[in-house]
């Protein structure tokens, strides 16, 4: 079984959003997470799709999964009070209903980043399969330093050694469910993502090549590059360049 566990808990502080997160916000008549979610809906080899949302925003969310006639949606659950433990509490969804954790592809994926392809999705479901993990990347076009609290560089990195962590991360479910438990027990609940748990534990991450354009609609900016790049993904199919 595959599975997408898509996040959608932000609340959109620093896109300025005050009337609805982030994730509800359109472009061309669709909420952002409806673009992502037709991905993995259409997608042949993902078999079941869990949401994890602002609670106050699941029957909103509900009316558009119908509205948008996607199917694949099994679990709607609550967020948390971090993004770790909103995750946590989608694993946990699946993995209840789920009869061998051990041979489950999850891929998880945030609801603001909807500038994905097939074939990353078909590539990281993969690289699961053959090597138990799958973190999505892209390349570091420019210099990253390090600096201490004066502002004094201390160190240029060589660009070509580093990339973007981005999504889907994707683990066999019972290995990451077992890491979120653990982190659970050990009262550690500030892992940034699931790539940073799962280094933690001295699990064994293998890259994906992602598209460039695969951006988490954050700031007023981000969505102002995702309607230009979503307008030409149009314009080259219309036009066929």
């Amino acid at each position: 079984m595959n599975t997408a566990l898509i996040f959608a808990g932000g609340s959109g502080i620093r896109m300025n959003v005050k009337a609805k997160p982030k994730q509800f916000l359109e472009l061309n008549g669709r909420a952002i997470i409806i673009h992502t979610l037709e991905y993995f809906e259409n997608h042949p080899e993902i078999d079941s799709i869990c949401i994890v949302i602002i609670e106050s925003w699941i029957d909103y969310l509900k009316e558009l999964l119908e509205r948008y006639s996607i199917k694949k949606v099994k679990w709607v659950v609550a967020g948390g009070i971090t993004g770790q433990e909103s995750i946590f509490n989608g694993l946990q969804a699946i993995y209840k209903d789920c009869d061998h954790p051990e041979d489950c592809v999850v891929l998880i994926h945030d609801g603001v980043r909807p500038l994905i392809n097939d074939t990353l999705i078909s590539d990281n479901i993969a690289s699961v399969r053959k090597f138990g993990s799958a973190i999505t990347v892209s390349p570091v076009i420019e210099t990253i330093v390090t600096a201490n609290e004066n502002n004094q560089i201390q160190s240029v990195t060589d660009r070509k050694l580093c990339m973007h962590a981005r999504a889907p991360q994707s683990f066999i479910l019972k290995d990451i469910y077992t890491a979120h438990l653990k982190a659970i027990d050990e009262n550690i609940h500030d892992m940034i993502d699931s790539a940073s748990l799962m280094k933690y534990y001295r699990y064994k991450l293998y890259t994906v090549d992602g598209p460039v354009e695969n951006i988490k609609i954050t700031t007023p900016m981000d969505y102002y590059l995702f309607r230009a790049i979503y307008e030409a993904r149009e314009n080259s199919q219309i036009f066929g360049i």
